[in-house]
């Protein structure tokens, strides 16, 4: 298997040069690169909300672990048929709700759980688990059946919402400890970028995303696809 540094090296092409599969990897790579960059004093640095580095570091993982929890699992619903679908059923909760406010907090205290099983080697950890989600993803089929907390999908539809979830936060650990992101980040950034905005546009905000990104006014505040 190759190493995380391999994955990064030459990784610069656009996305549109690279499979789902391989920018599942090169984010998740791009990730544990910068979990070897925090430094000892580094941890428990204020990062993303109420999380610290490490409890940010914590949740990010899950992008990766759920691969495994939700193999073959059975879950109700109709089949999300790809990644925006997914995102649209996650988000649907509308914001400033009880039930999204539940929500939150649910996902801030698995953030949290996460961190500890972590142990005294938080970097370690994270290459373990990068590497071991990367084995089985290379074994399985497009077609795995995935039972989401959306809903249930395939393997090749859900890959994309992982390496959204792995990009956008490596960039939020960017800005906890004021580094440039790594390069092999790059091409996993613009396919984040493309997914986002299909989105955006699938939940009827795409006009006001063009002309955001156009310079033709800030979104509203708050604005938020996932």
């Amino acid at each position: 298997m190759r190493s995380t540094a391999s994955w990064q090296a030459g990784a610069v092409a656009d996305a549109s040069s690279h499979s789902e599969r391989t920018l599942f990897a090169l984010a998740a790579a791009g990730f544990a690169a910068l979990a070897e960059a925090v430094p000892a004093d580094g941890w428990d640095r204020p990062a993303l909300g109420v999380w610290t580095v490490r409890e940010l570091v914590g949740h990010t993982t899950r992008a990766l672990t759920t691969v495994e929890s939700y193999r073959g699992r059975r879950t109700d619903g109709p089949p999300l048929d790809g990644p925006v679908a997914y995102i649209t059923a996650a988000a649907a909760e509308p914001s400033g709700s009880a039930g999204r406010a539940a929500r939150d907090e649910a996902i801030a205290a698995r953030g949290r759980e996460s961190a500890a099983a972590l142990g005294d080697d938080p970097a370690g950890g994270v290459a373990g688990v990068v590497e071991r989600v990367r084995a089985l993803v290379d074994q399985l089929a497009d077609d795995t059946p995935m039972g989401t907390a959306a809903g249930p999908m395939t393997l090749a539809g859900y890959l994309p919402t992982r390496t959204l979830e792995l990009t956008v936060h490596s960039l939020d650990l960017c800005r906890a400890l004021d580094v440039a992101e790594p390069e092999g980040l790059r091409p996993a950034i613009e396919a984040s970028l493309v997914l986002a905005a299909r989105a955006a546009a699938a939940e009827g905000h795409g006009a006001a995303v063009l002309l955001a990104l156009c310079g033709r006014g800030p979104l509203p505040e708050g604005f938020a696809v996932i």
